[in-house]
């Protein structure tokens, strides 16, 4: 059962930093601009919105790093 969930959450992790990944502006303009989210050269990087996206993206990436974590030692055993 813990196995389970352990997948589920695993995927849900994935698919969310997919996500958050493809919508940070970086230097090509990502899929940001595509909505109409992207910023001029001297403003990325700048905003409220930008910080707290690149919070939540190293948050669940550190979320993603433990998941897999401890999926190998309870699939090991």
């Amino acid at each position: 059962m813990i196995t389970v969930i352990l997948w589920i959450l695993q995927f849900g992790l994935g698919i969310g930093l997919i996500f958050l990944v493809l919508i940070h502006s970086g230097r090509g303009g990502g899929l940001s601009d595509m909505f109409g989210g992207g910023l001029g050269a001297s403003a990325a990087g700048s905003t409220v919105m930008e910080k707290n996206l690149d919070r939540i993206t190293v948050v669940l990436a550190l979320a993603f790093a433990f998941n897999t974590l401890i999926m190998s030692m309870v699939l090991d055993a």
